[in-house]
């Protein structure tokens, strides 16, 4: 059987912004047969996330994920359907997800690495940061947020003190540089970061997480702020859970969900590097293959 998958065809270099022709598309071959414990799927959707910038280099930098290969296939997130098992608890037709799916067409995996997908938390304020009137708008007109900034206009700084004039008692950090510091400058004492990602820093050669300016830095011990890192995959007895809590908030209409889809394993390339600057609006994926809708 002869599908298409995508392999890493060059890297772009610690410090190098990433572009489509890193990836390239290619053939090869499956077999025909499955083992035992194995099924073949069909990829319906494959996601590209800023994390995946750090595989892109020879070395990660991170313990928990490891570098894509020149040449090999990449692999993410991913969902698909099932045409064959010889899987005990999975059959042909069941929906699929796992963490290191490969960006091919069709794949065999190993039955065990997969999952059947089968102001809520108290917040008395909630504050988004983006780089688009679009996208601020969207924040406060459907997705609930109290206001939205956008750092490419105005001061932050000023209009952080306007919005939350209180101050800052947990701030999700997915960006890190100017605008973290910005943010941290303003948090209160005992607050928390939850550090997600960095991806203003991810083009650039420095550790994860990057440090903190001392200035900063001062300020964070100063005031008792912890700062600790999220790593998803620590919390994989809580994805089937987890996705039931999140199913039953969106059929409620307590949680608003925003996609930017593109179509073809051809631009899986041309999303990631669309992604990387923020191209997106909401989670950034790839339909693969239309035949079955979600």
């Amino acid at each position: 059987m002869i599908v298409q998958r995508v392999v890493l065809n060059s890297r772009p270099g610690k410090n190098g912004n990433p572009v489509a022709e890193n990836f390239r598309m290619e053939e090869v071959s499956l077999p025909d047969n499955i083992n035992e414990g194995q099924v073949r799927v069909r990829t319906l959707y494959l996601s590209v996330d800023p994390y995946m910038r750090c595989r892109m280099n020879e070395d990660t930098g991170t313990d928990y994920i490891t570098p894509w290969q020149l040449s090999q296939v990449v692999d993410g997130g991913g969902i698909g359907i099932i045409e064959e098992s010889k899987h005990k608890n999975l059959t042909k037709g069941d929906f699929v997800t796992s963490f290191y799916w490969p960006w091919q067409t069709k794949v065999i995996l190993d039955g065990n690495s997969l999952e059947k997908i089968g102001h809520l938390l108290g917040c008395s304020r909630v504050l988004g940061i983006c780089g688009t009137h679009e996208k601020c708008l969207l924040l406060t007109s459907e997705l609930g947020f109290d206001a939205a900034i956008n750092y490419k206009k105005g001061n932050v700084a000023e209009q952080l003190r306007e919005l939350c004039p209180a101050g800052v008692d947990v701030y999700f950090d997915n960006v890190g540089g100017d605008i973290s510091d910005t943010v941290i400058s303003q948090m209160n004492q005992n607050s928390h970061i939850i550090l997600c990602g960095q991806i203003s820093q991810y083009n650039k050669d420095v550790p994860y997480p990057p440090p903190l300016p001392p200035a900063i830095e001062a300020i964070q011990k100063e005031r008792n702020i912890t700062r600790e890192r999220f790593m998803v995959l620590n919390y994989k007895d809580k994805f089937g859970p987890g996705i039931l809590q999140l199913s039953q908030w969106f059929k409620e209409g307590k949680l608003k969900i925003k996609e930017t889809v593109i179509n073809g394993l051809e631009n899986m390339g041309a999303a990631f590097q669309s992604m990387m600057m923020g191209g997106n609006i909401g989670k950034q994926i790839v339909c693969i293959s239309e035949e079955v809708s979600l």
